[in-house]
């Protein structure tokens, strides 16, 4: 009993050690950034002088998640160069880091040579002085650096903004070499989410990320679909900075990149800017073929109301929904009647009763060898298809909107799965 008291003790002062050491922290930072402080309001004076004449706009990036910070971006530039967002008046747009670890040194080294990335030790402090003084808004670039949805179909209109340089496209082709992959051979690249990048890379950020666990599979389910791209002749790279499993297939043309030692940064984007598609169940990375216009196959898709509608090059199909009330699969059409298709926690689905079931390996390997005889031009419509498609398109909520009431969808432009259509027609009733 002595003991545990004094354990106790010994945890209580801890505990006020760690706060006392927290507020001596927040205080040395606030008196070594009270000079840059200072220093702003001088700075945003001058901003607002020279407005009539240029116009300076600033905004953070979303660097730490890599889909944002390639997706968001790329969209800030279409819509740029669209007009859209943009203003008349002549005007300079700067951009900063809003928060650390940088997730790819590669793309930040990318982004760097396109748009205006300055310190933001130095902008920080123009921005937050700059809102506590009135009419400041129009010093802030918006809303298209902080979505990721292509509500206009730019995407679909426009080359990539990135390019590689000489330096680095011979960098590339090298490690594609020693990678074991022949230069002009095709490959895929294949990412299946799981917890493991989020709870070892990000606990800075937030201690428990398992509201996100909805969104996992299984990577043996993605074997079948593996060995069916390599007997067509691709090679199969699975992607991943940190997995829980490795994909454990013994085949020359599948190569399990995220746990041989040989990824990094620069590869990651080399890979998904150069691969022949990409499969993904809706995870960050595959914003990276995305924003160099690649073919994106996605499975095990889930929040099926914000499904990546506005490109010709995606083609898609969702996990199945599970009432354990009514003890049977869920319609699409009862997917949207009970909103069970935008829960963006694993607890919203557990308190509706429904169970998220994966896509079996023949589901997946079905998807991707559509999407491969689409790339090829060999891809033969049954009779039935287009109308399966009309009756998908006709339930889907293409009206949905975000939380801030943004629009999710464009003009519809990808493609449900057809096999997956075919062997589920209920599902359309």
């Amino acid at each position: 009993m002595k003991k545990s008291i004094a354990i106790q003790i010994a945890d209580v002062r801890r505990g006020e050690y760690s706060v006392l050491n927290s507020k001596i922290k927040r205080l040395l930072w606030i008196l070594l950034r009270s000079p840059l402080y200072i220093l702003a309001l001088p700075s945003v004076l001058v901003l607002r002088i020279i407005r009539p004449w240029m116009l300076v706009r600033f905004n953070s990036l979303m660097s730490t998640r890599i889909g944002h910070f390639a997706a968001n971006t790329e969209l800030y530039i279409c819509e740029h160069d669209a007009n859209i967002n943009r203003p008349v008046r002549r005007h300079i747009d700067l951009f900063y880091y809003g928060a650390r670890p940088i997730c790819n040194k590669q793309l930040a080294k990318m982004w760097k040579r396109t748009i205006h990335i300055w310190p933001a030790w130095f902008i920080a402090p123009i921005v937050r002085i700059n809102r506590l003084i009135p009419d400041g808004a129009v010093h802030e670039i918006g809303n298209n650096t902080n979505n990721d949805r292509d509500v206009h179909n730019l995407l679909d209109k426009t080359p990539p903004h990135l390019a590689f340089t000489e330096k680095e496209e011979v960098k590339g082709q090298a490690n594609l070499i020693l990678m074991g992959i022949p230069l002009g051979a095709p490959f895929v690249c294949l990412t299946v989410r799981d917890s493991a990048y989020l709870e070892s890379q990000l606990k800075r950020e937030q201690g428990d990320w398992s509201y996100h666990d909805y969104r996992d599979n299984d990577v043996k389910n993605y074997v079948l679909a593996a060995e069916a791209l390599a007997d067509n002749g691709y090679y199969v790279i699975r992607m991943g900075v940190k997995v829980h499993e490795a994909i454990n297939i013994d085949h020359p043309l599948i190569i399990d990149y995220a746990t041989n030692g040989m990824r990094n940064d620069f590869m990651d984007i080399y890979l998904g800017a150069k691969c022949a598609f990409c499969i993904t169940n809706g995870t960050g990375f595959d914003a990276v073929p995305t924003i160099f216009r690649r073919p994106i196959a996605y499975v095990n898709y889930v929040t099926v109301e914000d499904f990546s509608t506005f490109n010709s090059r995606f083609l898609g199909i969702f996990k199945h929904h599970f009432s354990i009330k009514s003890n049977q699969k869920l319609s699409l059409r009862e997917i949207f009647m009970n909103d069970d298709g935008a829960p963006l926690m694993t607890s919203n689905y557990k308190s509706k009763d429904i169970l998220l079931i994966d896509n079996t390996p023949e589901e997946i390997r079905d998807v991707v060898i559509e999407m491969h005889k689409r790339i090829k031009g060999t891809w033969q419509l049954h009779d039935d298809d287009e109308l399966l498609q009309q009756k998908f398109w006709e339930i889907f909520r293409v009206d949905a909107v975000d939380k801030d009431e943004r629009l999710l969808h464009g003009q519809i432009h990808s493609r449900f799965g057809a096999s997956f259509l075919r062997n589920n027609q209920w599902w359309l009733e």
